[in-house]
């Protein structure tokens, strides 16, 4: 029987569980939100480069455009 009370009593005081958990939803946060941010920065860097290639106009060249 004292056996089974000291199993039970570390079950109890053992927070490994609770750590993970806590770890998980923090790279969950994480990931989330480098997803957004390269989602962003992506946007930026298209419309950067939609402005240069607008501000460049064709080069000089016969049938260029701006649109990939």
């Amino acid at each position: 029987m004292k056996r089974l009370l000291h199993v039970a009593m570390q079950f109890r005081n053992d927070e490994n569980g609770a750590a993970m958990v806590e770890y998980s939803i923090l790279i969950g946060i994480i990931a989330a939100v480098s997803i957004v941010a390269i989602i962003a920065i992506g946007g930026w860097v298209g419309s950067q480069f939609t402005g240069l290639c607008t501000a460049l106009g064709t080069n000089g060249i016969t049938g260029s455009t701006c649109t990939p």
